[in-house]
């Protein structure tokens, strides 16, 4: 096993991804904002944590700057939701930009301060925690603007990131972790962390360089754009 670097870590799946990989034997450095949460049930001698805020530049450098000097896994999972707004006439613009700021450029953010530890012999992964919502194809109900939005410039972004990143042996998978049990998915929905979890775990175990950028579900099911 090897270091694993987990952003949005103190609670949900961030949480759930901390506790897999500690009991496969990980090293683990998780990022929390504000409350390390779940992050203290799980404490041990293979977890370090730091506050990480992915909109400040100062705080994503600090974060770099601790991490172990050498990362194999990184997961970008810190994001927020939207509000859901039912109508244009509810979009708040100024939330709305604070939704991309966090969800599409908080991950680049962590990718460009941690790329130099990324970067060795090893193959490094990069799993973005993105959404079915992303997908231009599938949006058929509309509405949750700014989270769409946001997901679908996350995709985007990484998209055009593995492009340079390939040849620095780093490959990028997005990752939907399916409609789960979270605070943010609600207590309706079908999936449980674990499950989701253990998934988008197994489609990162088998990640190439060939595959790097594919938009798949945590049930290993290739996802339309």
């Amino acid at each position: 096993m090897g270091v694993a670097v987990i952003t949005g870590a103190n609670r949900g799946l961030g949480a759930e991804w901390v506790a897999q990989l500690l009991e496969e034997g990980w090293s683990v450095y998780a990022g929390y904002r504000s409350d390390v949460g779940r992050l203290n049930s799980l404490a041990c001698e293979k977890l370090s944590i730091h506050q990480l805020d992915v909109q400040s530049n100062d705080s994503v450098k600090a974060f770099a700057d601790a991490a172990p000097s050498q990362i194999d896994l990184l997961v970008n999972n810190a994001g927020v939701a939207d509000g859901r707004w039912r109508n244009l006439s509810e979009i708040d613009d100024e939330w709305a930009l604070e939704v991309m700021d966090i969800n599409a450029l908080g991950p680049v953010r962590v990718v460009q301060a941690l790329y130099g530890k990324m970067t060795h012999d090893q193959l490094t992964k990069v799993a973005m925690t993105s959404s079915l919502m992303a997908s231009i194809d599938d949006c058929e109900m509309g509405r949750s603007y700014a989270y769409r939005a946001s997901k679908t410039a996350l995709n985007m972004f990484t998209v055009a990131m593995k492009k340079e990143a390939i040849e620095d042996n780093i490959s990028f998978v997005i990752l939907h972790p399916g409609w789960v049990k979270t605070s943010m998915g609600g207590d309706r929905a079908p999936v449980e962390m674990p499950e989701s979890v253990e998934g988008m775990r197994a489609v990162v175990e088998g990640l190439t360089l060939n595959d790097s950028g594919k938009f798949i579900q945590y049930d290993g099911v290739d996802l339309p754009w």
